[in-house]
């Protein structure tokens, strides 16, 4: 992992392998047999049934503010020169590594589900890497490129059901665009407010759009994102084959380690005091659905060690 005789990598506060363009995810048939039977269940006679899983309601209307091109765009530029960073650093752990393999392993499961939550994640170019640092901290950039700190899997000993959970999490916020919505308010308000100004030509419009990319990284989720993450997540592991339960268990490991000092994760994702009960509150939503999916034929472990 990090080479301790250089300087430490600048990582950004967000929750934001050799060859730095990453890893691309591709659908399998068995995936596909997945998601098939998934629909299917839906399917009643003469009819459509209610939707099985938890609900969040409708995207916000702000999302429509930024176009979504040209936040995915931005991302994966940003994602890019984190992974060069990295790279540099000798902190971007290799392709074989035990941990990359396993997320990725991890991922490709969730992946074909995330579809329905959002059909551009149908098209987007899916990467998942591990960088080489002590921080307790994942995040998934709008488009698909997921990051987890080493710290995260190492300092809490995530189980695969946790790291599904956290996973899930994470791609909920690109699936609900909450990065989209936020910048989709600032820059309303900015465009309300350039409309005097444009009479003067003192718009800023421009600059905005350009300088988006630098603050995906470190913008902070309001509470109502965090508990849709937690939710649509929630339900997304279940149906890729994980305990749902371990939901739990992953916030109790984050409480407990951010009493022993700072969860960088929880610097941009506010924690109120009912998600854990939350969680427990919509597990009957989602029980059915884990009961069902078919569950991973490989399991994996947190580092066993330096390399590992």
């Amino acid at each position: 992992m990090p080479d301790r005789s250089r300087p430490p990598l600048q990582l950004p506060q967000r929750c934001a392998c050799c060859s730095t363009t990453g890893w691309r995810l591709a659908t399998t048939r068995r995936s596909f047999a997945r998601i098939f039977g998934a629909a299917a269940a839906t399917v009643g006679f003469g009819g459509v049934l209610a939707r099985e899983g938890v609900e969040v309601g409708p995207p916000s209307m702000f999302t429509k503010a930024v176009s979504a091109e040209q936040i995915e765009q931005a991302a994966a530029g940003q994602y890019v020169e984190l992974l060069r960073q990295a790279a540099g650093q000798r902190a971007l752990a290799p392709s074989g590594h035990p941990q990359v393999k396993r997320l990725r392993a991890i991922a490709a499961r969730i992946i074909p589900f995330t579809y329905e939550w959002n059909p551009r994640a149908r098209s987007w170019k899916w990467e998942v890497n591990v960088i080489g640092s002590k921080q307790i901290n994942a995040f998934c950039m709008p488009g698909g490129k997921i990051a987890f700190y080493y710290g995260i899997l190492d300092r809490l000993k995530l189980s695969d059901d946790e790291v599904a959970m956290v996973m899930g999490h994470e791609m909920t916020h690109a699936l609900r665009e909450h990065s989209r919505e936020q910048l989709g308010k600032t820059y309303a308000t900015r465009a309300a407010i350039e409309i005097g100004a444009a009479v003067f030509g003192l718009g800023t419009g421009g600059r905005f759009l350009a300088d988006m990319g630098g603050r995906l990284l470190t913008m902070e989720f309001s509470r109502k994102d965090e508990s849709e993450a937690d939710l649509v997540g929630l339900e997304l592991a279940a149906r890729s084959g994980y305990d749902p339960r371990a939901g739990i268990t992953l916030w109790q490991k984050m409480a407990a380690a951010n009493q022993r000092g700072t969860v960088e994760l929880l610097s941009t994702h506010p924690s109120g005091p009912t998600r854990i009960s939350d969680i427990r509150a919509n597990l009957p939503k989602v029980e059915g659905l884990y009961a069902r999916a078919e569950k991973p034929g490989e399991r994996f472990g947190p580092p066993a060690g330096p390399n590992g």
